[in-house]
C-alpha cells in the first residue's frame, strides 16, 4: 500500500483555506462595495445585505455540510462546492446588474461556501492525527489569515487593472486553481476510515446525540460568546480609536496588527493544544481578549491601541483550532462533520451578532464603554464554561505519557 505523508494534508488544507469561505466571500467584499455602488448607484446598506444574506445562508448550510461530508466524505462534499463558489463569483460579474439579482447571488455563493468553510479540512485533519492534532490544525487554519491578509490586495490589483467584473472572475479563477487541485490532490481522510454509506466507524456521539449533551451547549455557548465579543470589538475598533482622539489613518494601521495576531493565535494555540489541557489553552485565549479590552477602555495612545488590538485578534485566531480540538476530544469522531457544523453556525451567530451588539451600544449610550464592559464578561463567562468540561471524553490513544493527559488528571 502506498505511503501517506499525514502533512501532506496539512499544506493541503493551508492552501484550500487561502481561498475558503472567509478570504474570498467576506474579507474582499470592501473592496467591491465603493466600485459597484458607484456604477449601479446602490445604496452601501442595500449593498451590504447581500453578504449578510450569504453569511447567514453558510451558517444555516454548514450543518447539512458537515453532514453529508460525514456520508460521503470531504472531497464529495468540498470539490463541488469550490466549483459552485467559483461559478457564483462569475455570475456576479455578469449577472448582478439589480440589487435582488446581487443578493440572491450572494445567497447561493452562502450555499456553495458551507462546503468550503474550515469544516472540511478540521475533519481531515482530526482523522489523520490523534497526535499532534493540535499543531496540525493550527498550521491549517492559518491559511485563513494569510488569505485575509493576501486575497483583498490581489482583489483590489485586479479592480484597479480589469475592473470589478474582472476582479470577480479572477477571485473566480483564484479560487477554482487553488481550491480544486489542493483539495484534489491532498485533502482527504484516512481510506479506512471512509464509508461507502452511512457513519464512519469512528468513536463519539452521533449529531443527534450531541445535541442532547451538556457537553456540546457549553462549547457551542463558549464559542457563540468569544465569536460575539472579538468579532464586535474588531468591527468597531477604527471608529472607537478615531473618536478617541487617533487618526484614521493610524487607527487602519493598528486593525492590520489584528490579521497578524489571527495567524499567531492559531499557531499558538495549536502548538499548545498538544502539550496541555485543551480547556486550560481555550480559557487562556477566550480571557487574553479582556486584557486587549481592558486596555481600549483606558482611552490609550496609539501604541497601546496596536497592542489591543492585537492581543484581541489571538483571542479571535485560536476560535476554529480550538473548536475542532475540543469537539474531537469531547464529542468525538463518529459525526465530526455534522456536529462542527452546528458549533461553527453558533461561531458564525456570534460573529454577526457581535457588530450589532456594540453599534446599538453606541447609538444608546453615546460610548463603546458600556459594551466593551459587557463584552469582557461574556469573555469570562465563556472562559468559565470550558473549565467546566471535565476530563476529556476520548482522550489521544496510546498517548505514552502525553502531557496534555498528565494535566488532564489533575483537573
Amino acid at each position: 500500500m502506498k505511503t501517506i505523508n499525514r502533512w501532506w494534508i496539512v499544506v493541503g488544507s493551508v492552501f484550500g483555506l487561502l481561498v475558503g469561505n472567509g478570504p474570498i466571500m467576506q474579507f474582499t467584499f470592501g473592496v467591491f462595495l465603493l466600485p459597484v455602488t458607484k456604477e449601479f448607484n446602490w445604496s452601501r446598506s442595500t449593498t451590504s445585505l447581500a453578504l449578510v444574506i450569504g453569511l447567514c445562508v453558510t451558517a444555516l448550510c454548514v450543518p447539512l455540510a458537515g453532514r453529508l461530508a460525514d456520508r460521503h466524505g470531504v472531497r464529495a462534499v468540498t470539490l463541488p462546492a469550490i466549483t459552485l463558489f467559483a461559478l457564483s463569483m462569475v455570475a456576479l460579474a455578469f449577472l448582478a446588474d439589480t440589487p435582488a439579482k446581487f443578493m440572491i447571488i450572494y445567497a447561493l455563493m452562502g450555499i456553495a461556501a458551507a462546503g468550503q468553510t474550515p469544516l472540511p479540512y478540521a475533519k481531515a485533519i482530526a482523522a489523520w492525527f490523534d497526535d499532534k492534532r493540535g499543531l496540525a490544525l493550527g498550521v491549517a487554519m492559518s491559511g485563513v489569515g494569510l488569505g485575509a491578509a493576501l486575497v483583498p490586495q490581489f482583489a483590489q490589483a485586479l479592480v484597479t487593472h480589469v475592473g470589478w467584473r474582472g476582479a470577480y472572475v479572477g477571485l473566480a479563477a483564484l479560487t477554482f486553481v487553488v481550491g480544486f487541485t489542493a483539495v484534489g490532490l491532498a485533502v482527504h481522510e484516512p481510506p479506512q476510515r471512509t464509508a461507502a454509506a452511512g457513519l464512519p466507524a469512528l468513536p463519539g456521539l452521533t449529531g443527534r446525540q450531541a445535541l442532547r449533551s451538556p457537553l456540546f451547549w457549553k462549547l457551542a455557548i463558549a464559542f457563540a460568546g468569544v465569536a460575539l465579543a472579538t468579532n464586535g470589538v474588531i468591527a468597531h475598533v477604527v471608529p472607537l480609536l478615531v473618536d478617541r482622539g487617533i487618526a484614521a489613518t493610524l487607527a487602519t494601521s493598528a486593525l492590520g496588527f489584528a490579521g497578524l495576531a489571527l495567524i499567531g493565535g492559531r499557531l499558538l494555540a495549536g502548538f499548545l493544544l498538544d502539550r496541555i489541557f485543551a480547556p486550560y489553552v481555550a480559557a487562556f485565549f477566550f480571557l487574553v481578549p479582556v486584557a486587549g479590552i481592558t486596555l481600549l477602555l483606558a482611552n490609550p495612545l496609539p501604541a497601546y491601541a496596536a497592542v489591543a488590538v492585537v492581543l484581541i485578534g489571538l483571542g479571535l485566531g485560536a476560535e476554529v483550532d480550538l473548536i475542532a480540538f475540543l469537539l474531537s476530544r469531547y464529542l468525538g469522531l463518529k459525526s465530526f462533520g455534522e456536529i462542527y457544523g452546528y458549533l461553527f453556525a453558533a461561531f458564525m451567530a456570534g460573529s454577526g451578532a457581535g457588530p450589532y451588539v456594540m453599534g446599538f451600544a453606541f447609538d444608546a449610550t453615546g460610548s463603546y464603554s458600556s459594551a466593551l464592559t459587557g463584552l469582557s464578561l461574556v469573555l469570562l463567562a465563556s472562559a468559565m464554561l470550558v473549565l467546566r468540561l471535565g476530563a476529556y471524553a476520548y482522550p489521544r490513544q496510546n498517548s505514552g505519557g502525553n502531557r496534555s493527559e498528565v494535566l488532564q488528571g489533575t483537573h
